[in-house]
């Protein structure tokens, strides 16, 4: 029996963490992560949800897309992402979720108000790393449009035309990866 436990008590697995709980928005050594592509650690879904609930109650699916909308498309959290710390942090008293015309409508509690005054400072912006006026090509949907193109060659094409596009996947692979280990911008020179 675990020594931390009392008979018969219930400890959850689902929010353990390894080194401890580091405050929302950090990682166990403290600091914020960099971050690859359009994932974000689990500390800034906490902070972003609680931060955009302190403006209005919403639905998780409203709150996927103001996330999206604040940071112009370049992170969108899964619904995989945001659902379980909305459980989470209705388990731990900082919201509410009510039932309102067939859906969840999650509004934070005087609680989740004081956590985020106490947190706000040592947090930061959640989405403040993605700048919603900077250029750049979002490689997430231009991936997920090549998946689908992929998706229907394998399903419709011809032997000959799947060859062909298993080529084109391994030169493409080929020349990311290429592009990486020589540090050039532009892979268009080659």
């Amino acid at each position: 029996m675990n020594p931390h436990r009392q008979r018969g008590e219930h400890v959850s697995r689902r929010h353990h963490h390894p080194r401890g709980r580091a405050p929302y928005g950090e990682n166990a050594r403290g600091s914020r992560p960099h971050r690859h592509g359009g994932r974000a650690p689990r500390g800034d879904v906490r902070a972003a949800v609680l931060l955009l609930l302190e403006e209005q109650p919403m639905h998780g699916y409203q709150l996927m897309q103001a996330i999206a909308e604040r940071t112009a498309g370049r992170w969108t959290p899964s619904p995989g992402a945001v659902y379980p710390t909305i459980s989470q942090l209705e388990d731990e008293g900082l919201v509410t979720v009510t039932a309102d015309a067939g859906r969840k409508l999650v509004t934070l509690t005087d609680a989740g108000r004081r956590k985020l005054a106490e947190y706000r400072d040592t947090w930061g912006d959640p989405f403040a790393t993605y700048d919603a006026t900077a250029a750049g090509p979002d490689l997430r949907r231009l991936a997920h449009e090549l998946h689908e193109a992929t998706r229907q060659i394998a399903r419709a094409g011809t032997e000959a035309q799947r060859a062909a596009a298993a080529k084109i996947l391994t030169d493409a692979r080929r020349a990311l990866y290429l592009l990486l280990a020589d540090g050039a911008d532009d892979a268009s020179d080659r």
